[in-house]
């Protein structure tokens, strides 16, 4: 049994809608929103790309399995980067404190909604594409998740309500 059903853990690629989806789907619920990149961005007083570029990728992702093993709260989405799957504690601490959605969008969808990847401090190996970084990345959202839910072509409030029906709050 886990400790703490009352959160909603959302996962998958960046540009998939973890934030978009995570704030609407919190009002929704009256429950808190919290976005695992704030928080890192806080901690640090840095952007995620200045922190990726200092740090370099594995750096990264450890001190963002870090930070996200140590987020406690209670009735909040929490919307994760699209890299925290890398981050096996801080998936056992959320798979502990809530149920985990993933967001699963099509790569053609991805690459459609994706700006500057840099920009967007986006965990990335160098010259590694979009599509290594998808393919990679994919069997770990699955592994993860409670539930999947697809978003390719499906408006926000679509992709809301079908986790607010689903989830069992």
């Amino acid at each position: 049994m886990k400790e703490n059903m009352n959160n909603i853990i959302l996962i998958g690629m960046p540009g998939s809608g973890k934030s978009t989806v995570g704030v609407v789907l919190a009002k929704k619920l009256g429950w808190q929103f919290v976005d695992c990149d704030l928080v890192i961005q806080e901690k640090c007083q840095k952007l995620l790309h200045q922190l990726i570029e200092e740090k370099g990728e594995a750096g990264f992702v450890m001190l963002e399995n870090e930070i996200n093993a140590s987020i406690v709260s209670d009735g909040a989405v929490i919307a994760t980067g699209g890299s925290a799957v890398y981050g096996e504690k801080a998936m056992a601490h959320f798979r502990e404190m809530g149920q985990i959605v993933y967001l699963k969008l099509t790569f053609e969808e991805l690459k459609e909604r994706l700006g500057d990847l840099h920009e967007r401090g986006v965990v990335i190996k160098k010259g590694a594409t979009l599509q290594e970084l998808y393919k990679e990345r994919i069997p770990l959202y699955e592994r993860y998740a409670d539930m999947v839910v697809t978003c390719t072509g499906r408006k926000i409030r679509d992709v809301m309500e079908e986790i607010a029906e689903r989830v069992k709050v």
